[in-house]
Formats: structure tokens, sequence, C-alpha cells
């Protein structure tokens, strides 16, 4: 088995942002392929436990990178509410810090990053790709959100419940249009 390791690192705006670190399981840990992978939601964790996903990876040689940026659940209200409305802003910049950390600790490759991740993770592929094109090789968005106005207008009636829970944290698409906009990986696709 690959070692999972728990991992702690300082934002930009001072921040502690928690998460998990996977290694392959024969070598120093060091100049590695990253992979990163932001968890979906974005309410929600990731927690200690098996991942087979990223045990594979890491027996490819890969180091797996994964943190509960702000917005997360699990670490107190303050953490999570300081993500309300801030996909692609300071939730994204929480993830380019991880990889920044990783690369200054002497992990990763700064030539050898990708991220991956599915719906709030794919979202985060996504901007990543867009927001900072020159921190990562490649991206796999698994059912992400690229344009974050039509959540809004495709979301499966079963979230009508939570429709303006998602405007406080997300944004609102009837006020804040311009803002949807800007936060949309959809509108970078040109970087």
């Amino acid at each position: 088995m690959a070692h999972r390791k728990p991992i702690k690192y300082t934002a930009r705006d001072g921040m502690t942002i928690e998460g998990y670190l996977t290694l392959p399981k024969d070598g120093e840990g060091k100049n590695l392929p990253l992979i990163v992978n932001p968890h979906g939601g974005p309410w929600a964790r990731d927690t200690w436990g098996f991942n087979p996903e990223h045990q594979f990876f890491a027996s490819r040689g890969y180091a797996v990178l994964q943190m509960n940026f702000r917005g997360s659940t699990g670490y107190g209200r303050q953490h999570l509410e300081s993500g309300y409305k801030k996909w692609g802003r300071e939730m994204q910049n929480d993830i380019t810090d991880g990889v920044k950390w990783a690369i200054e600790q002497g992990i990763a490759d700064e030539d050898r990053v990708c991220i991956y991740g599915a719906s709030y993770g794919g979202y985060a592929t996504m901007a990543g790709m867009t927001f900072t094109p020159e921190l990562y090789k490649c991206g796999v968005n698994y059912v992400g959100v690229t344009d974050v106005a039509l959540l809004f207008e495709t979301m499966p009636k079963r979230w009508s419940l939570g429709a303006e829970t998602m405007k406080e944290q997300v944004g609102d698409p009837d006020s804040e249009e311009e803002f949807l906009a800007e936060i949309s990986p959809v509108n970078h696709v040109d970087k």
C-alpha cells in the first residue's frame, strides 16, 4: 500500500488548509509527478481512508494531493462560510496554494502537475486549467460545472429545495450574472 499522510499548509491569506498526500510506496517522495484531486461538493470533505484511485496512481509513481479548501465541511462554520461566493477565487487559491506548497516542499515536479475531479472537483479542474493554466499540464473534468449560471438553469428538480441556499453559497443568477460569468471557466477557454 502507498503511504497516505495528513498535511497542512497556509493559504496566501493565512488560512490553514488541511488535506492528504499519497506517495508512492518506494522512493524518497521527491520530485514526483503530482495529481491534484479536489473533492466534489464543495460542501463535503476528504477524510482518512482507503482510496483505490489514489493507490492506483501511487502504484504508477504519482503523488496525489487532496485538500479541504475553504467551503469544505467538518472544520466549523467559519471554514464553511469562508467559501461562500468564493468559487474560482479564494477556494481555487487554496488549491493553487496546495500545489505550490507541494512544489516548494520538493515533493512535486512543477513541470508534471495535473488536476482532476468530479462535480465541484470538476469545476475546480476547469477553473485551474483556465485561471492558472501555467500550473497544470493536463486536467480531467468528470461531471463538473463549466458554466455556473447554467448550473441553476439545469439543476434537477430534487435540488429545488436547496436552490435558495445555493444562491447564497455560490451566487444568485438573477442578480449576480456578471459575477457568475466571471467565475465560469467556459468564459476563459482562450486561456
